[in-house]
């Protein structure tokens, strides 16, 4: 243990001795970990609106409602312009889609409500790079459009009287629909009919609201059980850029073994009675070591600066960075004793390490992958690293959640340290 101890300890000094080094080290993961979890939620604030602009060509009582509606949801930030202009918004990145109201729209979608083979067409202009946004706008332009058509369509005012008059007209003109389907549709509009008529005559009233949702939405985030704690963007961020980061060092302490072998340090230490093992060995500990106290000082500006906090275990936590830590040690190993050179080996290591870092879900959570993805990154321990500094941290599961990423990092360990001991050259 002497001899070990003695390596161990001259790694750790050599390496925590630059202190400039160590000091961009800490501080570039924490800084792009802060705009990472800035960008993809941060902590918790009020969702931003959606800018969307809404062309009324038609400007009949349907589709002023549906604008008006449109301008009272919180979900858009809405602006009435041109076609032409808004569509050269959504080019330029300004507006997420434009919708376009046709002409003719208020007369003819009444109408489809019971001629469905027949509707209007509403245009939506979508920036391509927001897809997602597609959906929403659909989703919330089907509710209001809904409303604002049903409120003419079954209204008891003149456009709801005219409405249901030319969908019998035209229900009756039909030389398509079969006598049974014609018979029932005109004796639902004439039930609506007579409806609208005893509620004017009664009330005095032409008002109606039409049919809206009948539910409403309310919304719970599911976190650390018994925390009253809204979920923090910079959890996710600071676990996958601690890990992109520390396997960076990890490359480093690999193309350092490279290094000095190359400067003929390791043939002195193998005249001294270590083996060979003893000395890859001593770099795995060091490096372990190394990757622990940086990983420390990562999530200790999380918790500090960041409100990132561990509402699961924390010996599960602990755990978990201290079997990451290992694996980015035989990670370096493994490295160089596969890249033979310094050179080759930088080549080699930041491409399987982009690799690791960007299926393991340190840019973005995996659950934006593909389905087949999504499967096929449990082979990748990053994956399993990021997992369990997520279920310690912000998920605030206990320590049994953390059994499963501390095995699968510790079993890639073993294979990584196997493999590079019995394949490195003590000669370059």
């Amino acid at each position: 243990m002497k001899p070990l101890s003695a390596l161990v300890r001259t790694d750790l000094v050599l390496y925590f001795s630059n202190r400039r080094a160590l000091l961009v080290t800490l501080a570039a993961p924490i800084l792009i970990a802060a705009f990472f979890g800035a960008v993809m939620g941060g902590p918790p604030k009020k969702p931003a609106r959606v800018p969307v602009a809404v062309v009324d060509l038609d400007g009949s009582a349907v589709t002023k409602g549906i604008v008006a509606a449109m301008k009272g949801d919180s979900t858009f930030e809405l602006r009435e312009i041109a076609e032409p202009a808004a569509i050269e918004e959504v080019r330029n990145g300004k507006l997420r889609a434009a919708i376009v109201l046709p002409k003719g729209f208020g007369e003819a979608a009444p109408r489809a409500l019971f001629r469905p083979a027949e509707k209007p067409v509403i245009t939506v202009h979508i920036d391509p790079s927001q897809s997602v946004t597609l959906s929403l706008v659909k989703g919330l332009l089907a509710q209001h459009a809904m409303q604002a058509i049903t409120r003419t369509a079954f209204g008891a005012g003149e456009g709801g009287m005219k409405a249901l008059a030319d969908a019998r007209a035209e229900i009756e003109r039909s030389t398509t629909m079969n006598e049974a389907e014609r018979r029932d549709l005109v004796a639902m509009l004439d039930s609506v009919a007579r409806v609208q008529s005893r509620s004017t005559a009664s009330t005095g009233s032409t008002r109606a609201g039409g049919i809206e949702i009948p539910f409403t939405t309310q919304e719970h985030e599911v976190t650390a059980a018994g925390v009253n704690r809204k979920y923090n963007g910079y959890a996710h961020s600071f676990a996958g850029m601690g890990v992109q980061f520390i396997l960076f060092m990890g490359i480093d302490l690999g193309v350092g073994v490279l290094l000095m072998r190359r400067l003929g340090l390791w043939k002195r230490l193998r005249a001294a009675p270590v083996s060979r093992r003893l000395l890859l060995g001593s770099r795995i500990v060091s490096g372990t070591l190394i990757a622990m106290i940086l990983m420390a000082g990562i999530y200790a500006a999380a918790i500090a600066f960041f409100g990132v906090r561990v509402d699961g275990s924390w010996p599960g936590f602990i755990a978990v960075i201290a079997a990451f830590s290992l694996l980015t040690a035989t990670f370096g190993l493994l490295l160089a004793s596969l890249g033979r050179t310094p050179e080759a080996t930088r080549g080699l290591a930041i491409l399987a390490t982009l690799l690791l870092v960007m299926l393991g879900g340190a840019w973005v959570p995996t659950f934006v992958f593909p389905e087949w993805l999504q499967s096929a990154t449990l082979v990748v321990p990053t994956r399993w690293a990021i997992d369990g500094m997520e279920a310690m941290t912000w998920r605030g599961l206990g320590i049994e959640a953390a059994v499963a990423p501390v095995a699968v990092m510790l079993g890639f360990s073993a294979a990584f340290a196997a493999i590079a001991i019995a394949s490195f050259k003590w000669e370059e």
